[in-house]
């Protein structure tokens, strides 16, 4: 072992061959570290005494590796990802009260936001941390204990998971909206009315066809208004009395019982897919993971009920 600590650079040194193997410059590279373009010359030429053997082709103001210095960048580049990736897992769980939640900037703001002041009741214990994403991330290869995927448990065989609510899809509109523009007087009348839709770019989403079908109002094109690709503006938009929307209830309750929206027409579409809490297999969860998880679950169940 002695020989072995003889042998291997030092972790700076490596760290700073890294990144100026990956720019291929030892001003960037220096730039990214924080550190003197001299410094990281330094470094430089001290892995290769030590190593006895060049490891970039120098000429004005460029840098290339070496065979030799292509194939050590490979293997250290390599050794100091999996070192990264597992600091990262011993800090995770390090945190021991610390949960991490993937969830879709909707479910955070729209569902979690509301009821954090409850889950901070209930778990004072606890630290949550929310990571939105434009689309579900895969948690198996992160440091994120639980997700929150819409679908059905078939979508998902590499996850356990637990019902938070079913998928249910209604019109709403403002109250200023229908004041100036009077409710709609059926489903099929809602055309003649200006839609907001919502344009999904990664998740699979219902859209205004697909309802009107739900509804059996068959052969009637959606007019195209105001198309948004974030839910959270869709609703917005709705709020600021903008048009009519597709409303997914376990979102939108909170907002139609205050009267910041109204449900508009009797018709909603139950999809039979719904909304889990979800965790890799095979991976036990933390007791606060636990505790986080039967308490989303929970409040699913007060929403459903």
């Amino acid at each position: 072992m002695d020989n072995l600590r003889h042998l291997l650079p030092s972790a700076g040194n490596l760290i700073v061959f890294e990144a100026a193997g990956r720019q291929l410059s030892f001003t960037r590279a220096a730039q990214e570290l924080g550190m003197t373009q001299a410094a990281v010359s330094y470094a430089i030429r001290s892995l290769e005494r030590q190593l006895g053997t060049p490891l970039f082709h120098r000429a004005h103001r460029a840098v290339s590796l070496t065979e030799a210095g292509r194939r050590f960048h490979a293997d250290v580049t390599l050794g100091l990802s999996h070192i990264r990736k597992s600091a990262e897992d011993i800090r995770a769980r390090g945190r021991a009260n610390s949960v991490t939640l993937a969830a879709s900037t909707a479910f955070a703001s729209l569902w979690m936001l509301p009821r954090l002041h409850r889950l901070r009741d209930e778990l004072p214990d606890i630290d949550l941390r929310i990571q939105t994403a434009d689309r579900d991330l895969d948690i198996r290869n992160e440091p994120i204990e639980l997700g929150v995927r819409g679908g059905r448990p078939q979508d998902w065989p590499d996850y356990d998971s637990a019902l938070i609510a079913h998928e249910v899809i209604e019109a709403v509109a403002s109250a200023a909206y229908l004041e100036k523009h009077g409710m709609p007087e059926s489903v099929a009348h809602l055309t003649q009315h200006r839609l907001i839709h919502l344009e999904e770019p990664f998740r699979t989403a219902c859209d205004w066809q697909q309802w009107f079908l739900s509804a059996g109002v068959n052969g009637v094109t959606a007019n195209r208004g105001l198309a948004i690709n974030d839910y959270v503006l869709v609703i917005q938009a709705v709020m600021e009395g903008q048009g009519i929307a597709l409303s997914w209830r376990h979102l939108t309750g909170r907002l139609i019982e205050t009267g910041l929206l109204c449900k508009v027409t009797g018709h909603k579409l139950e999809t039979g897919a719904a909304f889990h809490v979800i965790w890799p297999k095979g991976r036990p969860l933390t007791p606060q993971a636990q505790e986080v998880l039967s308490w989303l679950t929970k409040e699913g169940r007060q929403i459903s009920g």
